[in-house]
């Protein structure tokens, strides 16, 4: 698969997630409190060291994958794509374009993911600021359901615009 398929500002992002998750970790403790109680109270550590290469995987490997592998899936031609009026929309002569369509939205839900695992980050981050490190659990929660709320926003822009057939 060509790096036209991706999004040129998904990949502007993802490079931009490298360099804050880099330069933000430079702050953490030797060893970081990484994993938290529903209170906020850290009660799982690791390495600095292990933290940054576990966090770059997560918010830099993971999303990339997602849309590489799904974009590729969706660029094979026995690609088996479940789509409200699928007939119309996979005619040939608008496949290409429907194609294109999904590959831009599912970078746009990268796009979600990777601002999101950024934003956790941080949260670990302002955590270890602190001795004992603390999370702010109000903070973490209210992510969530940002993130989730964005999530159904994403599903229902992508099947408002599937169910609309020009006529």
């Amino acid at each position: 698969m060509s790096r036209r398929h991706i999004p040129r500002p998904f990949l502007l992002l993802i490079a931009g997630a490298a360099a804050f998750l880099w330069l933000t970790s430079q702050s953490l403790p030797d060893v970081v409190g990484s994993h938290f109680d529903a209170s906020g109270a850290a009660d799982g550590f690791m390495p600095r060291r292990l933290y940054v290469g576990f966090m770059l995987v997560v918010v830099v490997v993971l999303p990339l994958l997602l849309v590489i592998v799904q974009s590729f899936v969706l660029g094979s031609p026995v690609a088996r794509i479940n789509l409200p009026n699928r007939e119309y929309w996979l005619a040939p002569e608008r496949r290409t374009e429907t194609i294109d369509f999904l590959r831009q939205h599912l970078a746009k839900f990268g796009s979600m993911l990777v601002v999101f695992l950024c934003y956790v980050h941080w949260l670990v981050v302002r955590a270890n600021a602190v001795t004992p490190p603390q999370l702010a659990a109000f903070w973490f929660v209210g992510g969530i359901c940002v993130f989730l709320a964005a999530a159904v926003l994403w599903v229902r822009a992508l099947l408002g615009h599937f169910r609309n057939v020009p006529r």
